[in-house]
Formats: structure tokens, C-alpha cells, sequence
């Protein structure tokens, strides 16, 4: 459940997505506050437990770029029973938040997989490689995959998709479309603008603008259940709530600390 919930809760980061974003070649740096540097830490639930915790940070570098880090973990007693640490990396070019490399790590029980997309533009190609292995001590793989995916220059990696949503205009009543690619599918993904609501929270008493992100057809997350995140009606976006509706409660991903 804890590793369902990370994957689902941290906008579906565990998942082989590509977005794609209609806009100029020519696009705009984005200067939003968290560009400068941001740090998230959030506690994972499912109903009155705290099974894990979660971070998202943005990190500044070199040559007009970005570095996106997801973390996710159990807690003490869920890691002696069921051990995760998942892993998301994600490089950006700030102008458009384009994305250039994205890495995840699942360590979840005896299940290990090593997954890297990446981008080239000029070519159109994005390149995906996924490997599972057996034993992560000899790194004994269980199986292996590459794929080549066609783009048209303008897709996003999931994360640089969940960052670019955090500078969009979000007004009641919208819907924003991207195209979606999972593995060798590709659906349309909605971001639907729900409505503004005051949100209390362990932090505080926010004023914020719920959204909720879904795939139409037989995506990828109709199994899995709704999903709605509370971001801040403010220029910060910050998202203090994510949670997901399943069959046995709600997962929820709690804002608790910010850097």
C-alpha cells in the first residue's frame, strides 16, 4: 500500500510518462519563486496512519538549468516489514522546463528497478531504458528493456509536467490538455481546475485551488482512483495536500515542513 501510495501521490512519478506541452520553440524561462530553490517534505497516510514520508526538492545548477529530486520512504515499522526508498531525478533546461534526463529508483520489498529517460530534442527520439533486478547486492537482472519513443520536441518528463502546472494561470472552470505517452500508449492527459477552497493544515490556514490530474481512456490510473492536489492560490504553488480516493480510503500526502 505505502509504495502505491508514493507512486500515486507524487503525481504518478513512478510511471514511464511523457507529457507534451503545445507552445513556441522559443520558450520563456520560468521564474517562479520555487526556481530558486525549494524543498517539500510531506507525510504519506492511508486513513489514521502515517505510513511514510515523502520530499520534493528543486535544486538550481549550472548553465541556466534545474535539477528535480524526489524521495519517498517508509517509516520505521514499515520499513522492518516492507523496505522502500524511491528515487525520482529530473534535469531541466529553465526555459520551458524542457527536460533533458529522467531517472527513477524503486526499492520497494524485493522488487528493484532502474528506469532512465532521455530527451533529444533535435532528433525527436526520446530514449527510454528499464531494468529489474533480482538481487540489487549482485545486480542480477530479471529483465531489461529499450525503447526509442517518438516526440515532436516539446515533451516533458511527469515531474517537469507537475512543476509546470505550479506556474500556469489554474482559473476555476479550466481544463489543461497535454498528450500523454505510457510505454508504447499514448493518452490525453487533463488537468482539471476544480475550484478554491481554505485548506488548515499543520503549517497553517492556506487559500488554495483544487486540481485534478486524470488520463481519458483506459489510462493508466483508472484503477487506481481519483486524484485531487490543493495547491496555494499564490504565486508559490505550493501543494499542501495531494490525496487519492481507492476503494479501501484515501491516501493522502500532507505538506508538513518547507525550505
Amino acid at each position: 500500500m505505502l509504495s502505491r501510495s508514493v507512486r500515486i501521490l507524487i503525481l504518478f512519478v513512478a510511471f514511464l510518462v511523457t507529457a507534451s506541452f503545445a507552445g513556441e520553440p522559443n520558450l520563456p524561462e520560468v521564474k517562479a519563486p520555487w526556481m530558486n530553490g525549494e524543498k517539500l517534505t510531506f507525510s504519506l497516510s492511508w486513513g489514521f496512519v502515517t505510513a511514510g514520508y515523502a520530499t520534493l526538492e528543486v535544486k538550481p545548477i549550472a548553465d541556466n538549468k534545474t535539477e528535480f529530486l524526489t524521495y519517498a520512504t517508509g517509516n520505521k515499522t514499515i520499513n522492518k516489514i516492507y523496505p522502500v526508498a524511491d528515487t525520482i531525478y529530473t534535469r531541466v533546461r529553465n526555459k520551458g522546463l524542457m527536460t533533458e534526463v529522467f531517472r527513477k529508483q524503486l526499492h520497494e520489498g524485493t522488487y528493484h528497478n532502474k528506469s532512465v529517460i532521455r530527451f533529444d530534442r533535435k532528433g525527436e527520439k526520446a530514449w527510454l531504458s528499464d531494468t529489474v533486478f533480482t538481487d540489487m547486492k549482485t545486480r542480477k537482472v530479471k529483465r531489461s528493456a529499450d525503447t526509442a519513443v517518438a516526440i515532436q520536441g516539446m515533451e516533458h518528463s511527469i515531474m517537469s509536467a507537475f512543476y509546470l502546472v505550479r506556474t500556469m494561470p489554474l482559473m476555476v472552470g479550466d481544463t489543461s490538455r497535454f498528450s500523454a505517452v505510457s510505454g508504447k500508449k499514448r493518452y490525453e492527459l487533463k488537468v482539471v481546475v476544480h475550484g478554491k477552497e481554505s485548506l488548515k493544515t499543520d503549517i497553517g490556514t492556506f487559500n488554495t485551488i483544487k486540481v485534478e490530474p486524470m488520463l481519458d481512456g483506459d489510462g493508466i490510473f483508472n484503477s487506481k482512483g481519483r486524484i485531487f492536489i490543493w495547491l496555494t492560490d499564490d504565486d508559490r504553488r505550493l501543494p499542501v495536500l495531494m490525496q487519492c480516493e481507492i476503494a479501501l480510503g484515501s491516501i493522502k500526502a500532507k505538506l508538513q515542513k518547507l525550505e
